[in-house]
């Protein structure tokens, strides 16, 4: 089973840095190494070259529990097609990856990867800079039939021809109700007197804006500016009258595990796992709504073995592949059809996974859940030195 640690390795955006220098320069109406569509694809050596590159995130995918050099569903891939996988567990943080690999494609060259995974706000900023591939869906029969209806047209990639969540996630609100008292219900209900002071939010900006804006009523699929300022007003008055206790990164968790902390914006896949050792913890999706998110599967520019790469893609979309894999890492399932397959399960413990809401999420959490529009390069620079202003960062 992941450990909490795998959450505490994201980063939101902070400050100006290379991905912020990139995009301050778009923000100015030229777009710095945009790739033309015909640019970016090499020839494919899939068919002399039996393997590939994939690199992802540590802890974000199932390990055997005698032997963690192996994994078990990447290692049947491989036995199954012949293909071999170079898997690195390289990506901890979005933004320090992007000034990894964006040399590369900023000057047309391939960056040695042929799979990445990273999340979808990240994600963004690829696909409006040209620099993934898009993938067949032709040979991703899985993808088109079992991906959940929810996570198919973010705004940054209508139809997700570029991308394929690999994982999901909710932001959400966790509580300890037993010392609280009292049920959380609406965003607005962290603002109470007698959470004063024992409250957290995220502190990066595409972590945490999206549940903010809803809470006040927002349509997150269609914000606007005058909303994200509203919301921002709205904030720095909550941090001036005690409210917020701290903006935080993964410590949240520790915060709500002592008491220190009655409520926090918190992700869901965390909250499972604090569940197992504190059952007084409980995440709500607030009425108003919550953010649905994704970190994505993409091929870069140039990749050599896009062919492989897109088999690899669909095989995790095999639902008995995708059960086994939610077993391991405890996110939300971005294949619905994951759940009968763990429903069906000798295996009690897998099978009560199946009526995990923040695994498989119901009906009427369902109804909540929506993606955000994604910040746009233009707006960037500006809503992160009013956030940052804020958050003290």
């Amino acid at each position: 089973m992941a450990d909490l640690s795998r959450r505490s390795l994201l980063r939101g955006m902070g400050g100006i840095g290379v991905t912020g220098a990139l995009a301050a320069m778009t923000g100015c109406g030229v777009p710095p190494a945009y790739v033309e569509a015909a640019d970016r694809e090499a020839p494919d050596r899939s068919a002399q070259e039996h393997r590939l590159v994939f690199a992802n995130w540590p802890l974000y995918i199932d390990v055997d529990d005698h032997d963690k050099q192996r994994r078990p569903t990447l290692d049947a891939f491989q036995k199954r097609t012949g293909i071999s996988v170079t898997y690195t567990e390289e990506i901890n943080d979005n933004d320090e990856f992007f000034g990894k690999i964006s040399p590369a494609l900023m000057n047309h060259q391939a960056t040695g990867r042929d799979l990445i995974v990273i999340s979808d706000w990240m994600c963004a900023r690829f696909v409006r800079l040209g620099w993934v591939e898009t993938m067949d869906r032709k040979a991703q029969p899985n993808v088109a039939k079992y991906l959940d209806p929810l996570l198919r047209g973010p705004h940054f990639d209508p139809g997700r021809m570029h991308s394929v969540p690999w994982q999901s996630g909710i932001t959400g609100i966790a509580y300890n109700r037993k010392k609280l008292g009292r049920e959380i219900k609406h965003t607005a209900d962290l603002w109470k007197d007698d959470l004063r002071g024992r409250v957290t939010l995220l502190s990066g900006l595409d972590e945490a804006f999206a549940l903010l804006l809803q809470g006040d009523g927002v349509d997150i699929t269609r914000w606007t500016a005058d909303d994200f300022h509203r919301m921002i007003d709205q904030v720095g008055g909550l941090v001036r009258k005690g409210q917020i206790r701290r903006f935080t990164g993964n410590d949240y968790i520790k915060d709500l595990d002592s008491g220190d902390v009655l409520a926090a914006q918190a992700y869901s896949g965390d909250v499972i796992q604090l569940q197992a050792d504190n059952p007084d913890i409980e995440f709500v999706v607030p009425e108003e709504g919550a953010e649905l998110w994704a970190e994505s599967l993409m091929i870069p520019n140039l990749a050599a073995h896009k062919r492989n790469a897109e088999r690899l893609i669909d095989y995790y979309y095999q639902p008995e592949v995708a059960a086994e894999l939610a077993t391991w890492v405890n996110y939300v399932c971005p294949v619905p059809a994951a759940r009968d397959v763990l429903a069906s399960s000798k295996d009690k413990e897998q099978a009560q996974l199946a009526e995990d809401p923040l695994i498989f999420p119901d009906t009427t959490m369902r109804k909540r859940l929506a993606i955000a529009r994604d910040i746009t390069a233009k707006e960037r620079t500006e809503f992160a030195k009013a956030w940052n202003g804020i958050v003290g960062l």
